[in-house]
């Protein structure tokens, strides 16, 4: 601890003389409640300029690209910055994808480096999940790269006839929960929704609506790990491989044998939009 911290600290806590006088079990209370205020005081000051819902709105006239649209679709890599303006004024060029192209090929071809994804499936596995919600976790935020506004629904139903029922729900309603703090399980709402919705943002109907249903679920809780996975999940100094995933995508994952885009199933379109997202019509 630095001295001017010490000296902040003692003076906080009432002196050296207050100081002295107190137990240990109220050395660490006051402790405690010291850290607590300044943790309070630090979350102020960076929402401090924190916009509206009317001031964001306002900005839309500005830009050159909807918040909405997919990172695939964004110029440079499309980052994952839900915040900022795209860093590059072009889009990259893309490697072709394999003929028969499997879920690990988008992760590495189309999703790369799909930071986030990776981590969050990682976390969910160290804190002892189940492999539904290793692989929910892993899957919850890939409609992003197709778009991002109502990303739980198209992200579920991008995957629904290759995992369980299970999994597809933990993604579809992760979307509604997010925005609902969990006391039992320690989710509060994240700080950076400030920043991306407004200070003064209420969640409209609908996702009110999909909280109420999937809070009384049985699958509840396979959502909520998602959230907390989710919001824990971002630190640019860890780098993970979907290779280290290969078991668990093997055993939930029903890739089809012609490959993604090209079975002919009801999501086949979305698969093929991810693969050229070049295609002119």
């Amino acid at each position: 601890m630095l001295i001017e911290d010490r000296e902040r600290l003692i003076s906080a806590l009432g002196g050296v003389a207050k100081i002295a006088g107190m137990d240990h079990e109220a050395r660490a209370d006051a402790l405690e409640d010291y850290r607590s205020a300044q943790l309070d005081a630090a979350v102020a000051a960076r929402l401090a300029g924190a916009p509206t819902v009317a001031e964001i709105a306002a900005k839309t006239p500005t830009r050159t690209y909807r918040r909405g649209v997919g990172n695939l679709f964004l110029p440079g890599r499309g980052g994952s910055n839900l915040v900022g303006e795209p860093t590059e004024k072009t889009v990259r060029q893309l490697v072709r994808m394999p003929e028969q192209p499997m879920l690990a090929d988008f992760f590495k071809l189309r999703f790369a480096p799909g930071a986030h994804l990776l981590q969050s499936a990682r976390l969910a596995q160290r804190n002892g999940a189940s492999e539904d919600v290793v692989l929910a976790c892993l899957l919850h935020d890939i409609a992003n790269f197709m778009l991002k506004c109502d990303h739980g629904y198209w992200g579920a139903q991008i995957i629904e006839p290759y995992v369980s029922e299970k999994v597809a729900f933990a993604v579809r309603y992760h979307q509604a929960l997010r925005f609902f703090p969990d006391p039992a399980v320690n989710y509060e709402y994240p700080e950076t929704y400030f920043l991306i919705f407004g200070v003064d943002y209420v969640s409209p109907p609908h996702i009110q609506a999909a909280y109420d249903y999937a809070r009384n679920h049985k699958w509840y809780m396979e959502a909520r790990l998602v959230t907390l996975n989710d919001l824990y999940a971002f630190d640019e100094n860890v780098t993970v491989s979907i290779d280290e995933f290969e078991d668990v995508i093997g055993r939930n994952f029903r890739q089809p044998s012609e490959g993604l885009g090209y079975d002919n199933s009801p999501v086949a379109h979305m698969w093929r939009a991810l693969i050229n997202p070049d295609a002119p019509l």
